[in-house]
C-alpha cells in the first residue's frame, strides 16, 4: 500500500502525485515488478487520472516505470548496468568534487556536513532506521557539492542514480549501515584536513567496494532475485 503524504503549500495535482508516486518507488514501497495502475493511483491521491497518465509517462522517461500495452503498467525492476553506469559517474565526479573540497570548501558548509553526521550517529547500530539514514546520506553528497557551487552536476547524477540508490537502500535495509557513516565521518576529516591525497581511495572505499555485497540481494536464491 502506498503512502500518502499531504500536498505541499502551492503543490498542484501534478507536481503532487509525481513527488508521492516516486517517493513511493524510491523508498521500496512500491516495489520492483509491482503493478500498479491510473485508477488505483489516482484514488489512493484523491485526483483526477490525468496528472497520474502524465505522471507515468514521466516515470517511463527516468526508466521507474514500465508500461506493456495491451498488459500493464509496471514498476521497473532493479537495472544492473543502469546501477553500474550511476556507480562509474558517482565515483568519478564525487571523487573529483572531493578533490576540489580539499582545495577549499566554505566553512558554513563544512559546519552543515558535521551536524549531518551528528544526526547520521544517532541511527549507529539502530535497526528499522534505513529509510531515515538514506536521506541523511543523501543530503550529506548534495552538501559537498553545493559547497563546490556543483548543484546541477548533482542534480544529474541523482536523475541517473534512481536504480543504484534503490539497491543501495535494500542493501541498507538488510545490512548494518554503520560502516557508512564512519566513512562519511571520514570525508569531513579529509576535507578539513585537505587530505586531496586520499579522495580516489575514499571514494573507492566509500562508493565501489559495497557493490560487492549487493551480489548477495540479485542471486537466484535471493529473496529479492524478483526485484531484478
Amino acid at each position: 500500500m502506498m503512502k500518502i503524504s499531504p500536498k505541499l503549500p502551492g503543490e498542484n495535482n501534478k507536481d503532487y502525485s509525481y513527488r508521492v508516486i516516486k517517493e513511493n518507488i524510491m523508498s521500496l514501497t512500491l516495489h520492483p515488478g509491482q503493478a500498479i495502475s491510473e485508477i488505483d493511483l489516482a484514488a489512493a491521491l484523491d485526483i483526477s487520472r490525468t496528472p497520474v497518465r502524465e505522471v507515468l509517462a514521466m516515470l517511463k522517461e527516468e526508466h521507474l516505470v514500465e508500461v506493456y500495452p495491451q498488459v500493464g503498467t509496471y514498476v521497473s525492476k532493479i537495472n544492473l548496468q543502469l546501477i553500474e553506469e550511476a556507480a562509474f559517474m558517482r565515483f568519478t565526479l564525487e571523487r573529483e568534487v572531493l578533490r576540489l573540497a580539499c582545495a577549499s570548501f566554505p566553512e558554513e558548509e563544512l559546519l552543515e556536513l558535521k551536524k549531518n553526521t551528528a544526526l547520521q550517529k544517532l541511527l549507529m547500530g539502530q535497526k528499522g532506521k534505513a529509510q531515515e539514514f538514506h536521506k541523511l546520506d543523501t543530503e550529506f553528497h548534495h552538501i559537498i557539492f553545493r559547497g563546490n557551487k556543483k548543484e546541477n552536476v548533482w542534480t544529474s547524477i541523482t536523475r541517473l542514480s534512481t536504480h543504484y540508490n534503490r539497491i543501495r537502500l535494500l542493501s541498507e535495509m538488510e545490512r548494518s549501515y554503520d560502516e557508512t557513516i564512519w566513512q562519511h565521518l571520514r570525508i569531513v576529516e579529509v576535507i578539513e584536513n585537505k587530505e586531496i591525497e586520499n579522495a580516489e581511495r575514499m571514494y573507492q572505499e566509500h562508493i565501489l567496494w559495497p557493490m560487492k555485497n549487493w551480489e548477495a540481494l540479485y542471486r537466484p536464491d535471493s529473496p529479492y532475485a524478483s526485484y531484478f
